[in-house]
């Protein structure tokens, strides 16, 4: 093929992921009737139970300093091993991104969340895909809905945006995203390169799985709730990718990480971003590093922000247990099969959160 005709041919291809079914728009909900909560929303005791409030187990989630993994301490790594195999969380501090481009894009997403429903309409979610402003994973008219709204945008590889769903106002979005990612991406290598050589092997291993690195970002907007012990602002999953880096607001905690049978908040820690490890990562592992349950809750005096940059390898990666790994000197079982990650991801996003209940696509069954 003429270079020219396959470069022209990659600038065109924008993949499309699965579609949503359409909901009203939460905060537009509680805005007009701040104690309405329909039963569409309500969830049961069951699903609301095993919550820890208390904020110093929330301590126990590792914080790994980046700025020592890139000089090659020789400490942190086991650090992150350990936070990888026990908790499939932690919080990064000293990561270089600097404070005006994080405060940056969490003044322009608030105004953007700010405007009138019409405006944010304009960027709504296609019928065939979950870019835009709307919800994902609602795929039943049964099913239970998260008490939140939110905007999703491929960011990298750049000829993947569909800039129609790219807000135009306010007129400063555009560029914090665009600055936003870009710190955000520049960490995410940085992770992969010591992801690498705790598991064993070069550290650029992972990056050139990854070709061109593929980074989504989806800012959730959760409105506060008149009767929040009822609702989540997003159900119990594990993300399908590589890792997420998410930034949170440094005054309310809602993420929860399901760890022990329990739940246990993430108090945020300021100027740290919280990063856990994707299925792809536990495939790879083979199960050694583990993509852990979270949620998020919501509180009845104050909307919350959060944004988290999703780092996925491309739809013709396969994914599968490394040899070293899977057939290593200690007995090993192989638990996963090999899979195409554009159709595991697929498989994931065109269902309702369950959990983990999606990885049972990986699993080789025993």
């Amino acid at each position: 093929m003429d270079s020219n005709i396959k470069a022209f041919a990659e600038e065109e291809y924008i993949p499309t992921y699965a579609p949503s079914l359409p909901v009203p728009n939460v905060q537009e909900m509680v805005r007009r009737d701040p104690l309405q909560l329909p039963e569409r929303y309500t969830r049961n005791h069951e699903e609301m139970q095993n919550s820890i409030d208390n904020y110093h187990l929330s301590f126990e989630i590792p914080l790994i300093d980046l700025s020592l993994l890139s000089k090659g301490d020789k400490a942190e790594p086991n650090k992150l091993d350990l936070a990888c195999k026990d908790w499939g969380f932690f919080q990064v501090i000293n990561h270089g991104a600097a404070r005006n481009v994080l405060q940056g894009m969490k003044d322009a997403t608030a105004e953007f969340f700010e405007l009138p429903l019409e405006e944010k309409n304009k960027y709504s979610m296609p019928a065939n895909d979950i870019q835009g402003y709307g919800h994902a994973y609602v795929v039943s008219e049964k099913q239970i809905l998260d008490w939140s709204d939110a905007l999703i945008l491929i960011v990298y590889p750049s000829h993947y945006r569909q800039l129609t769903f790219w807000p135009e106002q306010p007129k400063r979005l555009k560029e914090a995203i665009e600055a936003h990612s870009t710190e955000l991406r520049r960490i995410a290598v940085e992770l992969l390169d010591s992801l690498s050589v705790i598991m064993g092997m070069d550290n650029d291993a992972l990056l050139g799985l990854h070709q061109e690195l593929v980074q989504v970002l989806r800012v959730n907007y959760y409105p506060p709730c008149c009767n929040p012990d009822k609702v989540l602002g997003f159900s119990p999953h594990s993300n399908s990718g590589t890792i997420t880096i998410l930034m949170q607001e440094d005054i309310i905690s809602s993420l929860q990480v399901k760890h022990g049978g329990r739940w246990m908040p993430v108090k945020p820690t300021h100027n740290a971003l919280v990063v856990n490890v994707g299925d792809a990562i536990e495939i790879w592992s083979n199960g050694r590093y583990k993509s852990f349950e979270h949620r998020a809750v919501t509180n009845e005096n104050m909307a919350r922000i959060s944004y988290a940059s999703f780092i996925i390898p491309h739809d013709d990666v396969e994914v599968e247990p490394f040899d070293h790994i899977s057939d290593g000197g200690r007995s090993c079982t192989r638990m996963y099969k090999k899979v195409r990650f554009g159709d595991y991801l697929r498989q994931s996003i065109r269902r309702k959160m369950e959990g983990k209940a999606h990885t049972d696509f990986a699993k080789i069954e025993t």
